[in-house]
């Protein structure tokens, strides 16, 4: 691609922190390096459905702040899947070709957006067929990419839950009771454990392991009788019952959330261990706040990388964290593989050696 050229550049999905820092590597690679223009997207892809275009052209002094900003300075949404929209009438219609038509309104060489594999898979299916030309950069809390090690926004969000379990710690400890601290991660458990071991929590359940209310009981007891009265538990919210019911809440637009397996799980364990227990949902917390130095660190990489990609016409692929280094697959390959939990690897056999109870 020589010559001046002008890529744009989305966030998509929920938001969290890492991704303004990923707008300006982008940004000061493309213009520094390139000489290209840089077009941002606002609201995902539906600043391509308005008209006129929802867009902000972006520079070096615009973006040389953002580094230490949480959110998104260009919107995201994880509503509104634009070959099946929602109309006021109920009904859903087919809006792709609109969003199609945006690109190639704007004069876009290329795209790159910036999600996790639903919006991904979005993305791609736009991009084929509308002869995009995309580079797809991992951005979850919930670290469930499977080709990737790190996605932007995970460690973020460990360090919040730590420091929620670390807070925790003390109330516990002064009032002889059970904490159980509710964290994100969608159907995988890599916050609850790696908050989990590097909080100090005594309990860890994840949707990867089957456990037992009798078997965490056991454990409260366990630690009773050595003078411990108290105990730290941290859940994901995918964790089912033990009948392996999902717990979840309908929202008023009639989408189901998970929510309330701390409450399933409080109500259970008082009954069984006569323990005081109380309930922490950490929910949006975890998406919010200032990026660690680490999702800043994997920003400007995974940043610089993609538009490297672009200049080397190296479309349908998305950059990932592989062995200390930043490494190109294809996107159909990231995302037919969901990282779960391991539930015998490094982190699930740290945590028993450390005695840490895991449920099962």
């Amino acid at each position: 691609m020589g010559g001046q050229k002008r890529i744009g550049i989305l966030t998509s999905g929920g938001d969290c922190a890492g991704l303004n820092a990923v707008i300006r590597a982008v940004v000061h690679r493309a213009i520094s390096a390139y000489d290209w223009e840089v077009v941002g997207i606002c609201k995902a892809t539906q600043g391509l459905m308005q008209r006129p275009l929802e867009v902000v052209m972006l520079d070096i002094p615009q973006v040389d702040s953002l580094l230490m900003v949480g959110g998104t300075v260009l919107g995201t949404t994880n509503k509104g899947d634009p070959f099946a929209f929602p109309t006021s009438d109920g009904t859903v219609c087919d809006r792709s070709a609109e969003i199609v038509e945006g690109y190639h309104e704007l004069g876009l060489d290329a795209m790159i957006g910036i999600g996790g594999d639903g919006s991904m898979a979005i993305l791609r299916r736009l991009a084929q067929q509308g002869g995009w030309n995309l580079v797809g950069i991992p951005k979850t809390i919930d670290n469930d990419l499977g080709i990737t090690e790190r996605s932007i926004g995970f460690d973020t969000a460990v360090n919040i839950a730590t420091e929620a379990l670390d807070r925790l710690h003390f109330t516990a400890t002064s009032h002889s009771r059970v904490m159980i601290l509710e964290v994100m991660g969608r159907d995988a458990g890599h916050i609850a454990m790696s908050a989990g071991i590097a909080g100090g929590a005594d309990v860890i359940l994840i949707p990867e392991i089957p456990y037992s209310i009798e078997r965490i009981c056991e454990k409260i007891r366990q630690r009773q009788v050595r003078g411990q009265n108290f105990c730290l538990i941290v859940v994901a919210e995918s964790v089912k019952t033990e009948t392996g019911e999902p717990v979840t809440k309908l929202e008023c637009l009639g989408q189901k959330r998970y929510g309330g397996i701390g409450q399933y799980l409080a109500d259970r364990i008082s009954a069984g261990s006569n323990a005081e227990t109380r309930v922490t949902v950490l929910g949006h917390v975890q998406r919010g706040g200032v990026p660690s130095p680490l999702d800043r660190l994997i920003a400007a990489a995974f940043g610089v990388a993609a538009v490297d990609l672009i200049a080397e016409g190296k479309f349908d692929h998305i950059v990932t964290w592989q062995n200390r280094q930043v490494v190109s697959v294809p996107i159909l390959e990231a995302i037919s593989q969901y990282g779960t939990v391991d539930p015998d690897g490094t982190l699930a056999k740290t945590a028993r050696g450390l005695g840490i109870c895991l449920g099962s």
